[in-house]
């Protein structure tokens, strides 16, 4: 029972060790793309927070105008010395501009005046703004008209009783809060910055409680639907740099672990290595082709034995030195020619060997019995 429980006991060690080291390894990657994720998020926040500050102008921009005239003449007289008049700056902290060069802006002037019998009797008048650029030059100029609105005495005295606790405690005033629109589409040069305006108000007798300059800009296209749609265009812009950033993350890893999607340099080195080993290959399948058709020419061929009536010598064992035999065969013309034949295969020499055994010794004459002669030819053979 033990002897069977032991080698269990080992494939179950080596199973649990494959499983942890397999656990961990899931983990450390699992641990790493969620670190990748979150800076590719991170990034992906930022970079749509710097493209919305860059490109979104200044939405809406408000700022209190605080007339001033001269108050050096006649006391007696109720009427205002000169037309109440204010300089208002376009800079913001100073050194930024508040509209954007070509955004198109709407610019209106808001007045709390009370309804007072003065400003009952004012009637209209005349409201003028002209903008100038640093140098203290008048790009443009408007001028609007504008009243209270008209009350009745019954309303008046409705509205007065109807309103009288508000009234008593002071929660509320008699008053009307006028708004005049001086433009409607108003863009600045980008060579002639608009960086202050001047309002001024053609009326001595007027009676204002505060006023406040707006300026809210007036989107179209891209801008309109940041500003309009900020949340869908959010989560738009956020998802488009996750995906892009995600994309050079990927051919970053791709390029580092493989070389590449499509490494041709390593293709082509595998198929030059594959052409080398099949040349190889061929190579060697000839050359061992070429040994069997010797071996087996070898084996084939006719031993030269010269003639029984002559003296052979030989020196030292025939497994250690090549014998030689040496025939002399009378030609036809009297000459006696002296054949050597070592002691081989004709198929092991070369082609030029035996060309130039063919060319030298002429044509082989016909075997008889088991002697080989050479014959020179004859100058009759010739012709």
């Amino acid at each position: 029972m033990g002897g069977t429980m032991g080698p269990i006991l080992l494939w179950l060690q080596d199973v649990a060790a494959v499983t942890l080291l397999k656990a961990r390894r899931t983990l450390f990657q699992a641990a790493i793309l969620f670190c990748v994720l979150v800076l590719l998020l991170w990034v992906s926040i930022f970079l749509y927070g710097s493209f919305y500050y860059s490109y979104m102008p200044t939405v809406s921009f408000s700022t209190p105008v605080h007339f001033y005239y001269k108050s050096d003449c006649d006391a007696s007289d109720s009427a205002l010395c000169s037309f109440p008049i204010a300089n208002i700056s376009f800079m913001k902290n100073e050194r930024d501009l508040v509209m954007a060069y070509g955004q198109p802006y709407r610019i209106s002037l808001e007045l709390e005046m009370p309804e007072s019998p003065v400003n009952e009797q004012l009637g209209m008048f005349m409201v003028k703004m002209s903008c100038y650029t640093k140098g203290g030059k008048t790009v443009s100029s408007v001028g609007r008209s504008t009243m209270l609105h008209y009350r009745s005495s019954l309303l008046q005295t409705l509205s007065t009783l109807l309103f009288s606790p508000l009234l008593l405690t002071g929660m509320t005033e008699q008053k009307q809060i006028i708004e005049v629109e001086l433009f409607s589409d108003y863009k600045t040069n980008a060579y002639e910055p608009t960086v202050g305006t001047v309002i001024e108000i053609h009326s001595k007798r007027v009676q204002i409680y505060s006023s406040q300059l707006r300026i809210h800009a007036y989107f179209t296209g891209i801008r309109y639907v940041l500003y309009n749609f900020p949340l869908i265009s959010a989560v738009i812009g956020v998802a488009t740099n996750f995906a892009f950033l995600s994309v050079i993350v990927l051919f970053s890893y791709l390029q580092f672990i493989w070389g590449g999607l499509w490494p041709p340099d390593q293709v082509r080195v595998r198929v030059m290595i594959g052409d080398n080993t099949r040349i190889q290959q061929r190579r060697e399948e000839a050359r061992k082709r070429m040994e069997r058709e010797n071996s087996q020419k070898e084996l084939d061929s006719p031993k030269i034995i010269g003639p029984v009536n002559e003296a052979s010598d030989f020196q030292g064992n025939d497994t250690e030195a090549e014998p030689k035999n040496i025939s002399i065969v009378p030609d036809a013309s009297g000459a006696d020619v002296l054949e050597i034949n070592e002691k081989g295969s004709h198929d092991s020499k070369g082609p030029e060997e035996i060309e130039g055994l063919e060319m030298l010794d002429g044509c082989l004459l016909p075997q008889q019995g088991e002697t080989m002669l050479r014959q020179r030819p004859a100058p009759w053979m010739k012709l």
